[in-house]
Formats: structure tokens, C-alpha cells, sequence
């Protein structure tokens, strides 16, 4: 009698499995596309981890997709550089053999406090460049600078002239010219040819007295 209960719980046991092992041995071509919660764009290279399967790891391509086997009941963790993890797990009845999902992770934003970097290194650096320091001038000492006799001389000698600067001279080398002809043609003194025509007429002069 202790046999055929033996037998029988045996038997039981193998039914048992049996009819859970087609369901652990399923396999599941798991795909999706990963991409951003807040902008929809996709987010290349992620690493995507089984725990379930000895944390298996496959990566998304550059375009967001990814494709890989499964069986159900699977946890899957996404990770990415910059964003928040995520995790899934494959439902234990699927209709068919495969299993697509959209996948999105929302952005991991981390305020870092605030650094001050100083360029010495300790405070006696800091007190012998501070007291070696030459202070900048006012906006004074700037003016007196920039409006003294040395300063104006090299502005003019390096800035180029503008246009009214340029009129003016055009209009007093022009003025002087003029002046300078008109005294040419009113007064023979300034004129050496009439010099020499006086000289002329004086020589001449000179040799008919002593005929």
C-alpha cells in the first residue's frame, strides 16, 4: 500500500512538471525602442541588463532599438549615462512569442553645490601676491591719461583723418594756391622772370650811356 502512494505522488509530481516546464523554457524575442519622456528623442547605446538571466547585458543601437531573447517573468533593467533607471518585467502569458515595448527614461538632473577656485594654493601665496599686487587705475587717472599732450600726439599720428578734417585742408590748400597766383600775376616783384627782364633793360641802359 506505501508503494502505490509513493507511486501515485510520483507520478502526480512528473505531471506537475511537466506541465511547467514548457512554460519555463518559452522564449520571448523581447524588442523596443528607448527614447527621451520629456522630448520623444531617442536615446542611443543603452545598457540593458536580465537580472533574471545571470544579469545578462545587450545594448540598444544608435537609434533608440533594441532586440534580444527572453523568457517570461524576465526582470529587465535599463541604464544610461544621465538618466534615471528603469525596469520591467516580461509578462508571465504572452499571446506569441514576441514582445514589444516603448520604452522611456526621464533625465536625471543633479545640482552640484557650487565651487569657488582660487589660483593659490595657500594663504601665504595669497597674501604675497596680494600685497605684490599693483592696483588698476581710476576712472579719473584714466581720463588724465587718455586727455594728456603724449596720448593726443600718438592718437593723431596713428588715427586716419575724417571727412571733415580732409575738407578743411582740401579748402585751405586750395585758398592758399590761389592767393599764391593772384600775387604772382598783380605783383612783378614776386616774379623772377620780371627780375630778369629788369636786370635786362638796367645792363642794356648802361651800355648806351657809355656809346
Amino acid at each position: 500500500m506505501r508503494y502505490c502512494i509513493v507511486l501515485i505522488c510520483l507520478i502526480f509530481s512528473v505531471t506537475a512538471f511537466a506541465q511547467q516546464k514548457p512554460e519555463q523554457d518559452k522564449l520571448i524575442q523581447f524588442s523596443g525602442i528607448i527614447t527621451d519622456i520629456d522630448s520623444s528623442n531617442v536615446i542611443p547605446y543603452v545598457t540593458i541588463t536580465n537580472l533574471s538571466a545571470k544579469s545578462k547585458r545587450v545594448g540598444a543601437d544608435y537609434r533608440g532599438y533594441f532586440t534580444f531573447i527572453v523568457n517570461p517573468g524576465d526582470t529587465i533593467l535599463f541604464t544610461a549615462i544621465g538618466y534615471k533607471k528603469f525596469s520591467t518585467v516580461i509578462p508571465e502569458s504572452t499571446p506569441d512569442s514576441k514582445y514589444t515595448i516603448m520604452v522611456k527614461l526621464k533625465a536625471n538632473v543633479i545640482d552640484l553645490p557650487s565651487v569657488r577656485v582660487f589660483p593659490w594654493a595657500t594663504t601665504e601665496e595669497f597674501t604675497r601676491e596680494f600685497l605684490s599686487m599693483k592696483l588698476a587705475d581710476d576712472d579719473m587717472a584714466i581720463a588724465k591719461k587718455n586727455l594728456s599732450r603724449s596720448s593726443i600726439d600718438g592718437l593723431i599720428q596713428t588715427l586716419p583723418r575724417d571727412g571733415q578734417e580732409i575738407g578743411s585742408q582740401n579748402y585751405r590748400y586750395n585758398f592758399d594756391r590761389m592767393i599764391n597766383k593772384n600775387m604772382v600775376q598783380t605783383n612783378p616783384l614776386l616774379n623772377p622772370f620780371a627780375w630778369g627782364k629788369l636786370m635786362q633793360q638796367i645792363f642794356d641802359g648802361d651800355k648806351s650811356r657809355t656809346n
